[in-house]
């Protein structure tokens, strides 16, 4: 089972840019689909993003336009760049990995990170 680890996160101001990176150990990543999630307080955990094992990206709409999901096999590790932040951005944000295919669902998803916090201020 990989282990993920988030990194990232930080504090923005509204309309700036950050870069989330997801590094896996303990196998590849090159047959995962790897998701990302976010959990605002008091809220559930929602899917963000995802690109599965054929680099096809999927994002859910409040993000789109916005972020961008990318992967590098070489370094076992996937991105989100996330730009024109909104002060509904803040939450955790995890990364998740299955076998090859996409998901939006918690529950579908074999290998978790401990997340990485993302404010944005306005």
């Amino acid at each position: 089972q990989l282990q993920l680890v988030e990194s990232g996160g930080g504090l923005v101001q509204f309309g700036g840019s950050l870069r989330l990176s997801c590094a896996a150990s303990g196998g590849t990543l090159e047959y995962s689909a790897i998701a990302w999630f976010r959990q605002a307080l008091g809220k559930g955990r929602e899917a963000v993003s995802c690109i599965d094992s054929s680099n096809v990206a999927t994002y859910a709409d409040s993000v789109k336009g916005r972020f961008t999901i990318s992967r590098d096999n070489a370094k076992n590790t996937v991105y989100l760049q996330m730009n024109s932040l909104k002060p509904e951005d803040t939450a955790f944000y995890y990364c998740a990995a299955q076998l090859y295919y996409c998901s939006t669902y918690v529950s579908d998803f074999d290998s978790w990170g401990r997340g990485t916090h993302v404010t944005v201020s306005s």
